[in-house]
């Protein structure tokens, strides 16, 4: 999640882990268990066509910072075609230098701007929050995954600022068995006691508020578990609605809702994976996390901005979390980097005038644009769910959605006669265009120009999720010397990551 305030607007993007476009009620989930989400929804703008930079969440963070592909900002790997990557504990590389990043750019208008919860767009010191732009930082560089022994592997550290101030399931607990952690509390009171100290200073600020309570290991506190008819993962989505309807309303308490611009979303689609106990919906689209089809990418979305939204908006404006680059500098008054590829758009007209801005959308797996959105029509270039080798793991992206000829366990090509679907009478993808159709040829004349424009202009950057070192671990964090908590790290040992999928 996501929070900035300037002296006219305050701003506030909430990015969760893998939160399906079917788990809010507002999107029709039938239990009906997310009342603040859905009231913020009546009360602002629904956005039905939205979209990830990336099915995977550190590619999709990095996007959602930077305005840009992740293939432009070097957020994907090449040790194989079309593999899904992110930051573990061993990665080498992380967030470019040379990336111009939200509170970065802010800064020329004055904002504080502070992070709270996961950060993961690399943990070495190079890549740290506060060096690129955040001028507070309460959360951890990576997942919460655990425990782990300290010997081969570290557990996560969590930081207030720039140093660690413990670690996941030592001095933060997660409680595996049952799934509690109080983890989201804190976080909370953490955002609230942000937005009161910058509103009593007068001080413009943006806070980004990445929590990460549905992403498996799925945890809730004591006070939500239990209470879901959807088990575990939905005591985490009460906890996480629950913790949004405290923000609005103390927006409201302080007397600025009425120049706070919210934007609810999600980083990649529900991991069906860890599905139904750890897991999310999807609604009607196909497959989930890790996949370019419908249910990896197309991802909730509300707009909330009392006084100047209508209430009870719904918008088909094809939108991508990229686009909450441009959007936020727009609002501040600031022009976007002219001297580089700017993939967001800002989305103000579409949100306060109601007009659809033409626009297509790019679906990337790795180093391979997979696929491509144009008006209502999607054209698959490549299918792959996951090889057979992990689906006889047990690994299933798509469970219960076999769909022959489309969710493949090799690589398909189909860049000579590409799959296309029609979203509108066909959001699943079951169906494909016959190749010999008059709509079939109408609609790939006018998305074969887009494609090759695209491919044209597109200048990758440097891959920084090749290489990974168990030697770069969170060993030795910053800070870790005043909590006796420094571990000795094994011998460099480069090598390049293996990502499977």
């Amino acid at each position: 999640a996501l929070l900035w305030k300037s002296r006219s607007t305050f701003t506030s993007f909430d990015v969760f882990l893998q939160m399906g476009w079917g788990d809010l009620g507002a999107f029709g989930e039938p239990s009906k268990e997310t009342p603040n989400l859905d009231q913020m929804a009546s009360e602002g703008m629904l956005f039905l066509d939205f979209y990830t930079a990336n099915p995977l969440c550190s590619p999709s963070r990095a996007a959602l910072l930077t305005g840009r592909l992740p293939v432009r900002n070097g957020f994907y790997t090449t040790n194989a075609h079309a593999r899904n990557a992110y930051t573990p504990q061993d990665i080498v590389g992380g967030i470019p230098e040379s990336e111009l990043l939200l509170p970065e750019l802010l800064k020329k208008a004055g904002y504080i701007s502070k992070i709270i919860g996961k950060w993961h767009l690399g943990h070495r010191p190079q890549f740290h929050p506060l060096k690129h732009g955040f001028d507070e930082w309460f959360g951890s560089p990576n997942c919460h995954f655990g425990p782990f022994d300290n010997r081969a592997l570290p557990n996560i550290p969590l930081y207030r600022d720039w140093e660690m101030i413990g670690r996941y399931y030592e001095d933060f607990k997660i409680d595996l068995k049952t799934g509690e952690a109080n983890l989201t509390q804190i976080y909370l009171k953490e955002a609230l006691d942000f937005i009161s100290k910058q509103q009593a200073s007068q001080q413009p600020f943006f806070l980004y508020w990445a929590i990460d309570a549905t992403h498996a290991p799925v945890y809730a506190s004591k006070q939500f578990l239990g209470t879901s008819q959807r088990g575990l993962y939905g005591d985490a989505v009460r906890e996480i609605d629950d913790s949004i309807g405290k923000i609005l309303k103390h927006l409201q308490k302080l007397g600025i809702s009425e120049n706070t611009f919210v934007f609810f979303t999600s980083d990649n689609g529900a991991a069906l994976i860890s599905a139904p106990r750890q897991g999310g919906s999807n609604g009607r689209f196909l497959c989930g996390k890790q996949t370019t089809f419908e249910g990896g990418m197309r991802e909730p979305a509300i707009a909330w901005w009392p006084g100047h939204i209508p209430a009870g908006g719904v918008s088909h404006q094809l939108g991508n979390v990229m686009d909450l680059f441009t959007t936020s500098l727009s609002l501040a008054g600031l022009q976007p980097p002219s001297d580089r590829q700017i993939d967001g758009i800002d989305l103000l007209p579409a949100i306060l005038q109601g007009k659809l801005i033409d626009r297509p959308i790019f679906y990337y797996r790795g180093n391979e644009m997979m696929a491509v959105r144009v008006g209502l029509y999607k054209a698959h270039y490549w299918t792959w769910s996951n090889s057979w080798e992990e689906y006889s793991k047990g690994i299933d992206f798509c469970p219960g959605q076999n769909v022959s000829g489309v969710t493949t366990h090799t690589q398909e090509e189909h860049t000579t006669l590409p799959l296309l679907f029609h979203l509108g009478r066909d959001p699943g993808e079951k169906y494909p265009l016959s190749f010999a159709s008059n709509e079939y040829q109408r609609a790939m004349e006018q998305i074969s120009v887009i494609v090759q424009q695209h491919k044209v202009t597109m200048v990758p950057g440097e891959p920084q999720l090749n290489m990974c070192d168990r030697a770069v671990m969170n060993w030795s964090p910053p800070g870790c010397e005043k909590l006796g908590k420094c571990l000795k790290p094994p011998k460099s040992d480069p090598k390049k990551c293996f990502w499977p999928h």
